[in-house]
């Protein structure tokens, strides 16, 4: 099985992520072409729900799965390895049980109580299926990563992107006409088609280049695994308290947001209307860089680590640093076209402009946001998961409190929700980095600080020039998208000149290795 390096395993999953973020968008496009923003709103309304649930049921194991295998597989340990795998498919098969039967049992009450539409139930009794199927294919995901091999998650997403896509214009067009909850229902079950081709990928991967043979001796082997438990869960328990608050966060932010806007006055199917335009328009277009940072952060905990078991502070600190750097570069052109560009944006994917102002707004905040996954992922890596965990909560604790006292306010409304969760993204970013220097006396130099704006403020001089030379973009797609890419060729320059990327990591790239050696 081939092993990749820190940058190596990294850039596959970069690739994967740019490709099933695109598809993504081809699905969210299709989601919003055939439902509107209502039956957006609905589907996203659920999802919060599911998110909350999947976290609970694998409470924490793939990090811990990762970090255990990657042990094993150095001391050369095939029987640890069939343990942790024999460990972690009991645990996540009870745990599916319980929290899928949880979850359909709650779905009335959290339907019409806490979501104060009724709608909304059957997309998550639609939804509800796919649980199981995740926390399996999640300790699969653990187990390769553990093993240092990206590929077969890569390949894994692209797979469940395709399929969901394939399936969701059908379902949704089957049930539509028996109304928009049905079609929000037939949406959310393409996700479960996408999440099973995706899982018997990896299960037929996992059987052609497996190293032990799982279902031999199974109960002798859960029997005495006792120590693997304690080991797993020595990393997953502290590790999953930074998820479950963000799922808990994630679940609770619809019900906040419905409950506010009720107050100030606004219906509830207008509030279904503008959360689906907060979540369903705007955020995906902020989270677009995350694949990036995401991919980072799954890569960054074994380098950790292993730096970590050898005492090197150094390569620690420089891991970090590296990760900061890329996962900045990468956000920082998201943030100066979504702010210069909002309005044809939105108009071009969405057929509405509504959501722009909440866009400029959020989008030069949430450049930080970019910068979490690594900085949470070094924090887990140093065993330093608990002082994330406090951060996380109070993070989300302030952006409740901030989001109930604006959202309640008519002057505010929706906008009030989006300020919210623009001051959440900045506090946990500066809480997590203050943890980092606190413990092991970790800061971003100054120099980088100074690249960092003058890298932003080159971008947006540039953006705003070509944005005044070019006139009609707002109704002219190719002229916007020409654009975006001039602006993408001076970035990718800016980048180069403030040495944000150097000679040394492009040469972990395969196809420029010749050209740089």
């Amino acid at each position: 099985m081939t092993k990749q390096t820190f940058l190596q395993g990294t850039i596959i999953l970069i690739i994967a992520g740019m490709i099933t973020r695109l598809l993504g968008f081809i699905n969210r496009l299709v989601l919003a072409r055939f439902m509107g923003e209502e039956g957006v709103g609905l589907y996203m309304m659920a999802l919060p729900t599911l998110f909350l649930v999947i976290t609970l049921t694998q409470f924490g194991l793939p990090v811990a799965i990762s970090k255990r295998v990657a042990e094993a597989e150095a001391q050369g340990d095939k029987q640890k390895i069939k343990k942790i795998l024999v460990v972690s498919l009991v645990i996540t098969a009870i745990s599916s049980i319980v929290f899928t039967t949880a979850m359909i049992l709650a779905t009335p009450f959290i339907a019409t109580t806490l979501l104060t539409d009724e709608r909304t139930m059957f997309p998550l009794i639609a939804i509800s299926p796919i649980i199981p199927i995740i926390a399996v294919s999640s300790v699969l995901k653990g187990y390769f990563q553990g093993r240092q091999n990206m590929k077969p998650q890569s390949y894994a997403l692209v797979i469940e992107q395709v399929v969901r896509i394939t399936c969701v214009a059908l379902f949704i067009k089957l049930l539509l006409p028996f109304g928009i909850e049905y079609a929000a229902a037939g949406a959310m079950f393409s996700v479960i088609m996408g999440e099973l081709a995706s899982l018997l990928f990896l299960v037929f991967l996992f059987k052609r280049k497996k190293i032990v043979k799982v279902r031999h001796k199974f109960l002798g082997y859960v029997k005495s695994s006792k120590n693997t438990v304690k080991e797993l869960f020595s990393i997953a328990l502290p590790s999953t308290g930074s998820r479950i608050i963000g799922s808990i966060s994630y679940f609770l932010e619809p019900i906040i947001v419905a409950q506010s806007l009720m107050l100030a006055g606004i219906s509830s199917s207008m509030a279904t209307k503008q959360y689906g335009e907060l979540t369903g328009y705007v955020m995906p277009l902020l989270l677009l860089p995350t694949f990036i940072t995401q991919s980072l952060s799954i890569a960054l905990v074994p380098a950790i680590s292993e730096a970590d078991a050898q005492y090197n502070k150094k390569l620690i600190h420089y891991r970090i640093h590296q990760s900061i750097r890329i996962s900045f570069a990468s956000g920082g052109i998201a943030t100066i076209v979504l702010t210069l560009f909002s309005v044809p944006i939105l108009t071009f994917m969405y057929g509405t402009d509504d959501a722009s102002k909440m866009m400029i707004l959020m989008a030069p905040f949430f450049i930080l946001l970019y910068l979490q996954p690594p900085l949470q992922s070094a924090l887990q890596a140093l065993d330093l998961a608990k002082p994330a965990m406090w951060n996380s909560l109070i993070g989300a604790a302030i952006k409740f409190s901030v989001l109930f006292f604006l959202a309640s306010n008519p002057k505010f409304g929706i906008m009030g929700a989006a300020i919210a969760m623009s001051v959440g993204v900045v506090l946990v970013t500066l809480l997590h980095l203050a943890s980092l220097y606190k413990e092991i006396g970790f800061k971003i130099p100054l120099t980088d600080l100074l690249k960092m704006g003058s890298l932003l403020f080159l971008t947006w001089l540039a953006g705003d020039t070509l944005k005044n030379l070019y006139n009609g973009f707002n109704s002219n797609l190719f002229l916007l998208i020409f654009i975006i890419l001039i602006l993408g060729v001076l970035y990718i320059g800016f980048l180069f000149i403030l040495k944000f990327i150097t000679k040394e990591e492009l040469k972990q790239i395969p196809f420029l290795q010749k050209w740089l050696t």
